[in-house]
């Protein structure tokens, strides 16, 4: 027995030998399985975020830079180029100075400026009243927004603009007007109506529209800083009925991360409203549809003009929607500076805001919007439906609340109705009864001041 069970012991020893290596060999494997599945999900992980870091790289050039072929409108049709350079340099009239590129809220990037032209501001030798300095500007694509097309004798043949000029400003770093840029804050200060009726031909929006050219110059001066009217060449609608303008306030275009409607009235996601302005605004060349701007009724201008209908060969603008779209919505909304608003004021109103004064029911943080479908009608919230009227839903858009601090100049609302925030909060107070003391009214104000 005793020699059986010495015996025995090598032949069990290698029986749980074979026994046991396989799940040796089996955990080595599963090891070796998970391993190579990180490594993928870290190739997977490390390509989306260089192909993310790629689009918005080539988005923030596109937005800043690209014209999207829109120099056929602005230079060949209107010649806006013509008047901007004046009859001393070969166009019209006494041309535009850098004093008054800047009075009509056009913007200079000071990381653009040759050495010499930034020390020559800063020293003060720079003539302002020089139109021969706005060229020497567009030569050094400094000024925000505008692309000047250059011959080689160094005269302005055409010129284009890009999304930047309404929606990028800058940080008035080295004088008001001049400084480093701002993407996705709205330029309150540009007056878009001053500077198209720089033009010396506005004969073919003139014809566009139906109209004849002084109707179109009455429109354009109406407008004032701030304001833009897209939808003018859909409806032609110049004036509301009470009189005043037709323009709505240029928005801001941080922060849409996660908004579904990014203009006042609605329209469409983000992608939409690029390929809208890229298209029928800023007249590119590209591809649109929208079959719901057929509507002779609605949009008389548009439907005569097949605008729902866009294409040309070669398209200059789809191709580069998506990279446009992710730089856009990288963008985030600017915290205000610590010393804009009252600390405890505002802990208070964000109390408010989420109770009694029952504003988080629509603005929802942290995108201050609705999630979903964002828009409200004109009696809801308590105002008229001009505007509303003019697009397809008929409704208000709950506007995003982060970054209000930037755009506070021109008034709130779509068209600046109430010249401070203490006054739409007096309208949601009387519209919803909510009864809110004269301290609670402050208190609101200051914590949307803190947005």
């Amino acid at each position: 027995m005793k020699r059986h069970f010495w015996l025995s012991i090598p032949v069990l020893s290698a029986l749980a030998l074979l026994l046991i290596q396989p799940a040796w060999h089996s955990g080595e494997s599963r090891a070796s399985e998970q391993d190579k599945e990180d490594q993928t999900h870290s190739t997977t992980d490390h390509k989306v975020e260089k192909d993310a870091k790629q689009l918005i790289a080539q988005g923030r050039q596109i937005f800043r830079f690209d014209t999207f072929g829109d120099e056929a409108f602005w230079g060949d049709t209107i010649k806006l180029h013509q008047a901007i350079q004046g009859a001393r340099f070969g166009g019209v009239g006494p041309g535009v100075s850098p004093k008054t590129a800047l009075s009509v809220g056009l913007k200079v990037d000071v990381d653009a400026l040759p050495p010499q032209v930034l020390g020559g501001l800063k020293s003060g030798k720079v003539d302002l009243n020089d139109p021969a300095n706005t060229l020497a500007l567009l030569k050094a694509n400094a000024v925000v927004g505008v692309t000047g097309r250059f011959d080689g004798n160094g005269r302005l043949r055409s010129m284009g603009v890009q999304c930047a000029l309404c929606h990028s400003t800058v940080d008035n770093s080295l004088a008001p007007g001049i400084g480093r840029r701002l993407d996705g804050w709205a330029n309150r200060d540009l007056n878009v109506g001053a500077i198209i009726n720089l033009s010396p031909d506005l004969s073919a929006v003139a014809q566009l529209l139906g109209k004849n050219e002084a109707e179109v110059r009455t429109i354009l001066a109406a407008w004032g800083p701030g304001k833009f009217d897209a939808e003018l060449i859909l409806d032609g609608k110049g004036f509301r009925p009470d009189g005043k303008s037709a323009a709505t306030l240029i928005p801001p275009a941080f922060g849409l991360a996660g908004v579904n409607l990014a203009t006042w009235t609605g329209w469409g996601a983000v992608p939409y409203w690029n390929a809208f302005v890229a298209n029928l605004e800023m007249h590119g060349k590209g591809s649109f549809h929208d079959p719901r701007l057929d509507d002779p009724a609605q949009f008389p201008v548009a439907a005569r003009n097949n605008f729902g209908h866009v294409h040309n060969d070669p398209d200059l603008i789809s191709p580069k929607l998506p990279a446009l779209h992710l730089y856009q919505l990288a963008i985030a909304a600017p915290a205000p500076p610590p010393s804009s608003f009252d600390h405890n004021a505002a802990l208070r109103g964000k109390r408010l805001f989420e109770t009694k004064a029952n504003c988080a029911s629509c603005h929802v943080p942290p995108t201050f919007t609705e999630p979903g479908w964002n828009m409200h009608t004109a009696q809801e919230i308590g105002i008229d439906d001009f505007q509303a009227n003019r697009a397809p839903d008929k409704r208000y858009r709950t506007s995003p609340l982060k970054g209000l601090w930037t755009h506070t100049k021109g008034g709130f609302y779509h068209d600046g109705r109430f010249a401070a925030l203490r006054d739409v909060v007096n309208h949601y107070d009387a519209q919803f009864r909510l009864n809110l003391s004269e301290q609670e009214k402050l208190d609101l104000v200051e914590y949307m001041k803190s947005l």
